[in-house]
């Protein structure tokens, strides 16, 4: 292990199968003019690129904002290129997903506008439509991160980052995880009890699913180490033909920072971008290693043949693991 890359800290042996023998990280875009890369992380195979949401800031007009944008990764023999995107009914975008052909983006929404899923187009205009913005009348929070079901529900966070970063309403539900149903317009509350529920992914099978809750920090940026900054994982479970989250339990903590962005690979490893870069666990919680990138990390997504894309506020880096290792959601 002596002439392991510094960049990667190894905790278990079988991390060596992850990341392979020649792993690497190398550096794609760099902004200082603004956080950039934060959240979202969408890669689109056909087009070999990467849409990507930033952290919040304040525009020339004093307002807070955040930025939607798209990364051309290109062939390799080009740079990449960060082209910004235009999509006013998307307020204060965070996380998303590929979905129908386009991306679905969670909007944290703002004073005046909703908070909610907006299915946008991955192709100019880049048109954008409102599926979800309420609980049976009652409006989100500030909803965080979203992915889709095989069989066709939308699973998401609901924290209330919003209200206390000072650009959403009084909060009127709880901090809670929802699966939206949109061939029937039906919603259910599927998970409660947390402090922030951010981070969430289906394991390779959608036998479990995992939800980070990152209470460890608010939104006005105050910390406190005995807040939760933990993955928790649930059985998937069905009763009259719907889905129930049983089993209920600690799957990891973070040690540095909170797991913010959670995926897992096709052997059911789970990744989480966390404060000193993507941690990776085995399916039975064991830290494996970790990718280490200064800053931390949070948000990433995977590319292809082992390509891991990760989100560094002013940074965005590529990472290579080993060609054979595949992120559960696309398979590639």
């Amino acid at each position: 292990m002596a002439d392991m890359p510094s960049t990667f800290t190894i905790h278990d042996s079988s991390f060596h199968k992850i990341i392979g023998s020649t792993p690497q990280v190398d550096l794609l875009l760099e902004n200082d003019k603004y956080p950039f890369a934060h959240e979202a992380g969408v890669f689109i195979p056909s087009t070999n690129e990467v849409f990507i949401t930033s952290n919040r800031f304040v525009d020339a007009s004093g307002q807070p904002k955040i930025q939607i944008s798209k990364v051309i990764l290109g062939d390799g023999s080009k740079p990449a290129i960060c082209e910004t995107i235009q999509s006013d009914k998307i307020r204060m975008a965070n996380g998303g997903v590929n979905y129908d052909d386009g991306i679905l983006f969670c909007a944290q929404g703002s004073m005046r506008s909703p908070s909610g899923l907006y299915k946008m187009s991955r192709l100019p205009p880049y048109e954008s439509t409102l599926l979800v913005a309420d609980f049976y009348g009652r409006p989100f929070n500030s909803v965080n991160d979203v992915v889709v079901h095989s069989d066709g529900s939308i699973w998401f966070t609901d924290p209330i980052y919003g209200f206390e970063q000072g650009y959403r309403p009084k909060p009127q539900l709880p901090n809670q995880v929802y699966r939206y149903e949109p061939q029937a317009g039906s919603i259910r509350a599927v998970a409660d009890g947390f402090g922030r529920p951010n981070g969430i992914c289906f394991s390779p099978d959608e036998k479990i699913v995992y939800i980070t809750d990152t209470d460890w920090i608010h939104g006005d940026g105050t910390v406190d180490g005995m807040r939760a900054s933990t993955i928790y994982a649930f059985d998937i479970c069905y009763y009259s033909g719907q889905p129930f989250l049983t089993n209920r339990r600690i799957f990891a903590m973070a040690d540095t920072g909170i797991p913010d962005g959670i995926k897992c690979d096709t052997d059911g490893n789970v990744y989480s971008g966390c404060g000193d870069g993507v941690n990776v666990w085995s399916p039975g919680g064991v830290l494996l290693g970790k990718i280490v990138v200064e800053g931390g990390v949070a948000n990433f997504c995977f590319g292809k043949k082992g390509e891991l894309f990760m989100l560094n506020e002013n940074r965005m880096w590529r990472a290579q693991l080993a060609d054979s290792v595949r992120g559960a959601l696309l398979r590639i």
